[in-house]
């Protein structure tokens, strides 16, 4: 078997208007935009990258904004939060601070020894904020719009809502050597690599769920780390010879990837570490032009012109939000 993940890579989710989506997750929440670029599948929307400063891997949370797109159903079979790692004296802060922009945010609670407090973004995805009691050593953008003492550190966890959890369990600790480091009634906590934060995805087994449905507001896949493309060759492999349908290897620009759904239904991705954010554009402008793959580069001119207009806030720039609409699912 390959070495385990070490972590997280990025997680993936569906938005509407890429504007407000660039608006909440830059200012609101302070990330960074590392990447503006397009679909690669269907260029006419884009693809939007936020993380750190260099777009590191395990810092990401990436979007798909298609206006007009319905809105989604969290559910069985689905990512249904999103944690991201905060230092653990900064909730009160993160509560006032959204408070303040009019972010539908709710107040802090305890699980697993941690503190989090859970916010709506304007699409209604759940993201939380955890102050995780164990010191994270990953810098903060330190330019950011939010000060360093309290910025977003990188992602801290993923929770995948299934019917069962049994089968999904067996994949990720028989085959991709995870190790089960905490059971709390129906919630399950898998750890890979180091474990700790960003290297963690919690299992919740809800029988009663509904099926999710991917749509706006919720997440279209998760991605875990791979050194190098010969890691990634040999879990592609290892899944094969498991029965799972595996995707071939893509070439996403930034990374590699191959995708898969684990038994309970969840898109699971295997990225690469390398070559990162930095290749077609310098640490100090990364986000601020649209860049395309060298396939799509003869036709920019199509591409920019279907592209809505977007503008990234300054950091000092007061920006509100209003409360996501009600779910709907058509």
């Amino acid at each position: 078997m390959p070495s385990t993940p070490s972590g997280l890579h990025h997680v993936t989710a569906i938005a509407t208007d890429p504007q407000r989506n660039v608006d909440f997750y830059r200012t609101a929440l302070g990330l960074r935009l590392v990447k503006r670029t397009v679909n690669f599948d269907a260029p006419d929307t884009y693809h939007l990258y936020f993380g750190g400063e260099s777009g590191q891997p395990g810092t990401l949370i990436t979007f798909f904004p298609w206006p007009g797109a319905p809105r989604g159903r969290r559910g069985a079979g689905q990512t249904t939060t999103v944690a991201f790692s905060v230092p653990q004296h900064s909730l009160g802060w993160w509560q006032r601070h959204l408070d303040g922009i009019e972010v539908n945010v709710g107040t802090p609670t305890t699980r697993s020894s941690e503190e989090t407090l859970t916010v709506a973004d304007p699409d209604g995805l759940l993201v939380e904020l955890v102050g995780h009691p164990e010191a994270d050593s990953r810098a903060p953008w330190e330019d950011g719009p939010i000060p360093p003492d309290y910025a977003i550190r990188g992602l801290h966890s993923v929770t995948v809502t299934e019917i069962g959890h049994e089968h999904t369990a067996e994949l990720l600790t028989e085959t991709m050597g995870f190790r089960l480091v905490e059971e709390s009634g129906a919630r399950f906590r898998f750890a890979t690599g180091d474990g700790g934060s960003g290297a963690m995805v919690d299992v919740l087994c809800s029988p009663e769920a509904p099926l999710g449905m991917v749509a706006a507001g919720t997440v279209h896949h998760i991605a875990w780390r791979a050194h190098d493309d010969a890691e990634q060759v040999d879990w592609r492999n290892t899944l094969l010879d498991q029965g799972l349908d595996v995707t071939p290897v893509l070439d996403r620009r930034y990374f590699h990837s191959i995708y898969f759904r684990e038994p309970g239904g969840v898109l699971f991705e295997i990225a690469t570490d390398p070559p990162g954010f930095t290749v077609d554009e310098p640490l100090m402008e990364l986000g601020r032009a649209l860049k395309l793959p060298p396939w799509l580069e003869p036709s920019r001119a199509e591409i920019e012109q279907v592209l809505p207009t977007l503008r990234v806030p300054s950091p000092d720039e007061e920006i509100t939000f209003t409360p996501p609409p009600a779910e709907r699912t058509s």
